[in-house]
């Protein structure tokens, strides 16, 4: 090999170690990759749906209602919610409709045909101090619930979640190519 062809193979070389540090980089400190798993999230997210999630949105800004996030559930699982509460949040459902601090806001997210075929509520009617014996979102908690009302397990069960546990805010779904979406 002569001289000039070392430099130009040590200078890809370079380049691609290059590449591969800043690809590691990105992934495991800015961006994740995170694959749906269950039903809860339906019809906004199906099971399988492949996500890129912002790590450092959350950190950066704030993490706003109707976010959907993914958090650490306990120390194997994480789960892919939509922030209902923030903190200091009075939630309550009244007649299945969500009024945060007694306003009413519309949840054009929910309509999903298929999952209330029977005419059940949605929702279903509740305070937050009927749930969690608290009157507010506590400081440094989110309250969350997964799209699928019907069936999901969310902070209607499992209580608040620590904004330290969040993981960050999905930005785009990349999987089905043709469901590929950067709307929640």
């Amino acid at each position: 090999m002569s001289e000039s062809n070392k430099n130009v193979f040590f200078e890809w070389l370079k380049v691609g170690v290059l590449g591969v540090v800043l690809f590691l980089f990105i992934y495991k400190f800015l961006f994740s990759s995170y694959e749906v798993e269950g039903i809860s999230m339906q019809s906004t997210l199906k099971d399988g749906d492949k996500l890129i999630v912002n790590k450092i949105g959350y950190e950066v800004g704030s993490i706003a209602r109707f976010d959907v996030i993914v958090f650490h559930s306990n120390s194997e699982d994480d789960y892919v919610k939509r922030v209902i509460g923030l903190p200091g949040d009075r939630v309550e459902y009244k007649n299945d409709r969500l009024y945060i601090n007694g306003k009413f806001f519309a949840e054009p997210y929910l309509h999903n045909e298929e999952q209330n075929v029977f005419g059940q509520k949605e929702t279903g009617d509740f305070t937050l101090a009927e749930l969690t014996g608290v009157e507010k979102v506590p400081d440094g908690s989110l309250f969350v619930m997964g799209d699928n009302r019907l069936d999901s397990f969310d902070s209607r069960h499992f209580g608040f979640v620590s904004i330290d546990n969040v993981v960050g805010k999905v930005n785009a779904r990349y999987w089905p190519l043709d469901k590929f979406d950067m709307q929640f």
